[in-house]
C-alpha cells in the first residue's frame, strides 16, 4: 500500500491511496463467484451460469461492491499509515480502476487543528462570590408563607399582601389586543407580577368596583408591537381577598414533606447553600471560558460543527415537543441558527482537552461521585434511581467526569489567571434578570 497526503484549504486533507491492481480484480472475481452459485438467469440452471453471462449483467454492480469492500478493508490501515486522523467520517472523491498496475482511491476529510494555548497567566477576567445570609433565609421562608396562605373575602378596600380575582380588558389607542384580557384572573397585590402601574392602580379599591389603570410594557417586553407602549386596562375588582396567617410551625413544615419546623429550615437552607454554590461554579467557568475562547482563536473543522449544530437543533426541537409545540417540515428550524453556538461549543471543547491533556488534569472518583450527587438532588425521591441509571453504563459515567473535567479546567484557568473578585448577593445570583 502506498499513500500520499495531501494539505488542502484549512483544515481539510486529501489522501491517495494505491494498492497492486490485483487487489481489485480478485476481489470483483470473488464477488462473482459468490454470485454464481446463487445468480438466477433466464435459460440457464442455478449455479451453472457461465461467467461471462455473469461479467456482463452483474461486472458494474460487483465493480462498485468490490471497490466499496476494498476501501472498508484498507482505510484504517491507509490512515495510520500516513500518520492522521479525521476529524468525521472521510468522504470517497475518487476512483481510479483503469490502471494497469494500480486500484487507486482518493478520500478527503478534515483534521482537527494543532492548538497551542496562549499564555493562561495573561489573561483577565471576572470571579463572583456570594454567599446566604439569614436574610435570604428569611426571604425563602416568607415566600413559602405566602405560597401556603389561604385568602378570606373582605369588604374593606385593597391593600399590599391581598388577593384580589379581577376581569380586565387592556386597550391599544383604544382597540382591545390578543392577550390582554382576562376573566376571573388572581392578583396578589405587591408581588409586582404585573407590567408597571398595573398593581398600583389597584390598591384601595373595594369588591365590585370599576377602574381604568394606565399602565407601561417594558422596553424589552417579549410581545414585540407592546413592547414600551402605555396601555389602558379597563378592570372589574370582583373580590377583594385578605390573608390568613401561616404560623411558621410543625404544621406549616409538614405541608411540605418535613416532620417539624426546624428539619424544614435546615433543609431549606441546606438547599439554597447547594443551589448557589452551583450557580457560582457554572457561572464562574462561564466566565473563565469565554477569555480562554476570546484569547485563543483557530479554525475547527466544518464538519464536526455541523454535527454539533445538528444536536442543537434536534435538543431544541425536543424542548419544544415536550412544551405542546411540536415542528414539522415547514416549520423545523434551521440549522444555520445554531451554527456560531455550535462552533463555539466545538473549539472550548478543544482548548478544554488540550489543556487537561498538557497539564494532566484527571477526574477522581471522589470527585465523579460529588458531581452525580449532586445532580440527583433535583430527582427528589428518585435520585437513587438516576445514580443507580449512571453507574450501570461506562458511557454515562463517561458523560459525568467530562463535566468534572470541565470543572477542573475552569479552576486551573482562573487560578493561573489575573482574577477580579466581586461580591454579590444572593438574589443577584440567582435571579440575575432582577
Amino acid at each position: 500500500m502506498k499513500t500520499i497526503l495531501t494539505s488542502l484549504e484549512g483544515l481539510k486533507r486529501s489522501l491517495k491511496v494505491e494498492l497492486p491492481i490485483d487487489t481489485f480484480n480478485q476481489k470483483t472475481d470473488k464477488i462473482i463467484e459468490n454470485l454464481s452459485k446463487q445468480a438466477k438467469v433466464d435459460g440457464f440452471r442455478k449455479g451453472k451460469v457461465p461467467s461471462s453471462i455473469l461479467r456482463k449483467r452483474f461486472g458494474a454492480s460487483a465493480r462498485s461492491d468490490a471497490i466499496n469492500e476494498i476501501v472498508s478493508e484498507t482505510l484504517v490501515e491507509a490512515l495510520t499509515g500516513a500518520d492522521i486522523t479525521p476529524a468525521a467520517q472521510p468522504s470517497l472523491t475518487n476512483i481510479d480502476t483503469d490502471n494497469a498496475d494500480s486500484f487507486i482511491y482518493t478520500i478527503e476529510f478534515e483534521v482537527y487543528p494543532e492548538i497551542k494555548v496562549g499564555s493562561l497567566s495573561s489573561l483577565s477576567m471576572d470571579q463572583v462570590n456570594a454567599k446566604v445570609t439569614e436574610q435570604d433565609e428569611e426571604r425563602a421562608l416568607q415566600d413559602l408563607q405566602d405560597r401556603s396562605a389561604e385568602y378570606k373575602s373582605v369588604k374593606r378596600k385593597s391593600k399590599d399582601g391581598d388577593r384580589l380575582l379581577i376581569d380586565f380588558e387592556g386597550l391599544l389607542d383604544g382597540e382591545s389586543f390578543e392577550g390582554g384580557a382576562a376573566e376571573g384572573f388572581e392578583i396578589i397585590l405587591g408581588r409586582g407580577t404585573m407590567i408597571e402601574g398595573f398593581e398600583k392602580g389597584l390598591i384601595d379599591v373595594s369588591s365590585d368596583k370599576k377602574v381604568e389603570i394606565n399602565a407601561t410594557f417594558p422596553e424589552d417586553y417579549h410581545v414585540e408591537n407592546l413592547a414600551g407602549r402605555e396601555a389602558i386596562f379597563k378592570v372589574k375588582v370582583n373580590e377583594v381577598g385578605e390573608p390568613i396567617e401561616v404560623k411558621r410551625d410543625d404544621e406549616f413544615a409538614k405541608k411540605y414533606g418535613e416532620k417539624d419546623f426546624n428539619s424544614m429550615k435546615s433543609r431549606m437552607s441546606n438547599q439554597m447553600q447547594m443551589e448557589l454554590s452551583s450557580r457560582l461554579v457554572q457561572q464562574n467557568k462561564e466566565t473563565a471560558f469565554s477569555a480562554l475562547l476570546a484569547a485563543n482563536d483557530f479554525d475547527v473543522p466544518e464538519a464536526t460543527v455541523n454535527e454539533e449544530a445538528l444536536k442543537l437543533q434536534q435538543d431544541m426541537e425536543s424542548r419544544m415537543e415536550q412544551q405542546g409545540m411540536p415542528t414539522n417540515s415547514k416549520s423545523k428550524l434551521p440549522t444555520e441558527m445554531f451554527q456560531e453556538e455550535a462552533s463555539r461549543r466545538v473549539k472550548l471543547g478543544l482548548l478544554i482537552n488540550k489543556i487537561a491533556t498538557d497539564s494532566e488534569i484527571k477526574p477522581e472518583k471522589e470527585q465523579v461521585d460529588a458531581k452525580l450527587n449532586e445532580m440527583s438532588l433535583q430527582y427528589g425521591e428518585s435520585a437513587q434511581q438516576m445514580i443507580d441509571w449512571y453507574n450501570t453504563d461506562p458511557s454515562r459515567m463517561a458523560n459525568i467526569e467530562s463535566m468534572v473535567v470541565e470543572d477542573l479546567v475552569a479552576i486551573h484557568v482562573a487560578g493561573q489567571a489575573k482574577v477580579k473578585s466581586t461580591e454579590k448577593t444572593f438574589l443577584e445570583i440567582m435571579n440575575p434578570q432582577n
